[in-house]
């Protein structure tokens, strides 16, 4: 089976930064730390996630668990790819696929931690998950059919996602009208309750969909240039 590496890129507000911060902390690490146990550092991250949103519904302070979980992710998902470059001990294939997969895992764990607490919706946050899903799928199609690994979206990559989430929950923490924060209002002929992350929830949503649907459509005219109907023979 050949090996084809797509072209990761990167364009993200705090790129430049991160990547500096990544490489000091890749020629720090122990011999006995690998990749792998940094993929398995980023899960373990994603279950603190989890783990922290749900106890919410005891005290809003175990917030500040679930943002120390987006941390512990981001040491393990960010740094796992950087310490195989920097030791030249790359395996894109084994590498791709065992990446991927346990990323699928962790979006799973965050958005479904949250979406059990009473901090957002269930059924709101698996949408989210499924349009979340959407893209990194998108993302994996051109990473196959032309070797482009896209990260970054409006500037913005996992990292700042990361980044904006800890606000919110700082905000959240520190801002009691937000955590009672409560409304409603029929759908349906179903009354729907919302509180203060369900109407964030709302406009992420609305972002990812106008990702998603603006992203496919450049890349189906991108593809559309590159393989033409076939003239038919007279």
């Amino acid at each position: 089976m050949a090996e084809k590496t797509a072209t990761r890129i990167q364009t993200s507000l705090l790129n430049g930064a991160e990547k500096k911060i990544l490489n000091w902390l890749a020629e720090r690490q122990p011999k006995w730390v690998n990749s792998d146990i940094l993929t398995l550092i980023g899960l373990f991250g994603s279950v603190v996630i989890a783990a922290g949103y749900i106890l919410t519904d005891c005290n809003i302070g175990w917030i500040w668990l679930a943002s120390l979980g987006l941390v512990i992710n981001w040491y393990g998902d960010s740094l796992d790819g950087t310490l195989a470059r920097f030791r030249k001990a790359e395996r894109p294939i084994y590498g791709y696929y065992v990446d991927h997969t346990v990323d699928c895992i962790n979006e799973f764990l965050m958005f479904a931690g949250i979406g059990i607490s009473r901090l957002m919706r269930f059924d709101l946050a698996m949408i989210l998950l499924i349009f979340y899903f959407l893209l990194t799928l998108n993302v994996a199609i051109n990473a196959h059919l032309k070797s482009e690994f896209k990260l970054t979206y409006w500037k913005l990559g996992p990292t700042e996602f990361r980044l904006l989430v800890v606000i919110a929950n700082t905000v959240l923490f520190f801002c009691k009208p937000l955590q009672e924060y409560q409304s409603s209002f029929t759908l349906f002929g179903r009354e729907i309750e919302i509180h203060a992350l369900d109407i964030v929830g709302i406009v992420v949503l609305f972002v990812l969909a106008l990702l998603y649907i603006t992203n496919v459509i450049a890349d189906a005219r991108g593809y559309a240039r590159i393989d033409p109907p076939k003239k038919k023979k007279e």
